[in-house]
């Protein structure tokens, strides 16, 4: 188990961020505890204080990006704002996660490192569908989704959509990006769960964030 402690340590996170960028470079199979000293400009012997093994260090790996996940995820405030506006502002952090996600290491990973990395999806799969469940209660309660959800089918769906969309098969649609296919997962999942109330209000967030964007590009 990995001690989510160490990752105070900024060599360790330094290593870990090199080691990202490493990966999504020359892939994982093609690099060795060797490799990565000397890429890093580290000694083995350093390298090996932090991590025991490749599959140790792809471990920590998973951990450390989920510990920046929660981060970002924690820094919403969302103590002020209603339903809608939560799923909207972890939506982003979603899609920059997953959008990221190089398929070709993601397919690396499951074929050489099968275990550490079903693991690590179900842990991730599971805390998803708590804060959907989390945002669909709430929404109900405020009025903007409809009261005859069956929470934990509506919440089951979104993981499963959120799933396939790491297929690569995924978008069929030559030309059409992830982040398209993403928003309109997403709007339609808002769309299929809101009352009236909760669909006018999603649609003057979006037309305000649509303006804001245009105003930043």
């Amino acid at each position: 188990m990995v001690n989510e402690l160490d990752f105070n340590d900024p060599r360790l996170c330094a290593i870990l961020d090199g080691t990202i960028d490493l990966f999504y470079e020359f892939g994982i199979k093609n690099l060795n505890m060797d490799d990565i000293s000397r890429q890093l400009k580290i000694s083995k012997k350093t390298l090996y204080q932090y991590a025991k093994s490749k599959e140790d260090l792809i471990e920590k790996l998973f951990y450390y990006d989920d510990m920046k996940w929660e981060k970002k995820l924690s820094e919403i405030k969302i103590n002020n704002l209603n339903a809608i506006d939560i799923l909207i502002q972890v939506s982003i952090v979603v899609s920059e996660q997953m959008g990221r996600f190089d398929p070709k290491l993601k397919f690396e990973m499951k074929k050489y490192y099968e275990t550490v990395f079903h693991n690590f999806m179900q842990k991730k799969q599971t805390h998803i569908f708590e804060q959907i469940s989390n945002n669909i209660i709430q929404g109900i309660a405020e009025g903007l989704y409809r009261d005859n959800l069956n929470v934990e089918l509506v919440a089951g769906l979104y993981v499963r959509n959120l799933v396939d969309m790491h297929n690569k098969d995924y978008c069929f649609v030559e030309n059409i990006t992830f982040d398209q296919v993403f928003e309109a997962m997403f709007e339609n999942h808002i769309r299929a769960i809101s009352t009236a109330e909760g669909i006018k209000y999603f649609e003057k967030r979006k037309s305000e964030l649509t303006q804001l964007n245009k105003n930043n590009n």
